[in-house]
């Protein structure tokens, strides 16, 4: 490999995992699970976003972000059914903030944790138009067709090992001590931060129509 492909790489590999580290969903969904339930199910939660980054990834390198472009309606349902999915989550979220947790064998299970980040990941439509203006505004025309799958195994690396970090940070005992005795109003402020995600998305998805 050129030394000018893997300078490229680099870079991009770097813009994207500024992205991940920048707190959304992901991270509040992510660091939640390992706090309520256990470390391990946070983890799972890393890997099913790294699933959904494989999806939106390909997708993207398959051209969907030309799709969007060439039919804006199609986006448009997609931002809105993510924003709808995120709304769910959140009353869940506020919903339940009140009830006690039993943090018997490892913690109460809340559904599947790897379902759990790869549906947060594939309700975001925006993650494919990321890739794809990463694809087509950086990438020459001419790279091969290796060069962009080596970019889906960077993109899903950086999602899996940050949130996995962060699973293992806010798993630790004296992150979970403290959760526990502020539970109801940390959910709720979850509950409503995402809630305000999701309103947002749905509101510039109806701008968009």
């Amino acid at each position: 490999m050129a030394t000018s492909d893997l300078l490229l790489l680099l870079s991009i590999g770097l813009i994207q995992l500024l992205a991940v580290i920048s707190p959304g969903p992901s991270f509040l969904i992510t660091a939640r699970t390992a706090v309520a339930q256990s470390r391990a199910d946070g983890i799972k939660v890393a890997f099913g976003l790294g699933a959904g980054t494989v999806v939106w990834s390909a997708a993207a390198l398959l051209g969907l972000n030309l799709l969007f472009a060439a039919v804006p309606m199609l986006f448009m349902a997609m931002k809105a059914g993510g924003a709808l999915f995120l709304l769910w989550i959140a009353y869940q979220i506020f919903r339940h903030a009140a009830e006690p947790l039993k943090l018997e064998n490892g913690g109460e299970k809340l559904g599947n944790p790897f379902m759990k980040g790869f549906l947060t990941q594939i309700a975001n439509p925006k993650v494919a138009v990321f890739f794809g203006s990463i694809y087509y505004a950086v990438m020459p025309a001419d790279e091969p067709l290796s060069m962009r799958l080596i970019m889906i195994v960077i993109f899903t690396f950086n999602e899996v090992w940050w949130y996995s970090a962060v699973s293992l940070f806010f798993g630790s005992g004296p992150v979970r001590v403290f959760y526990l005795r502020a539970k109801a109003w940390i959910d709720r402020i979850t509950g409503l931060f995402l809630g305000a995600l999701g309103l947002r998305l749905l509101w510039s998805a109806g701008e968009g129509i």
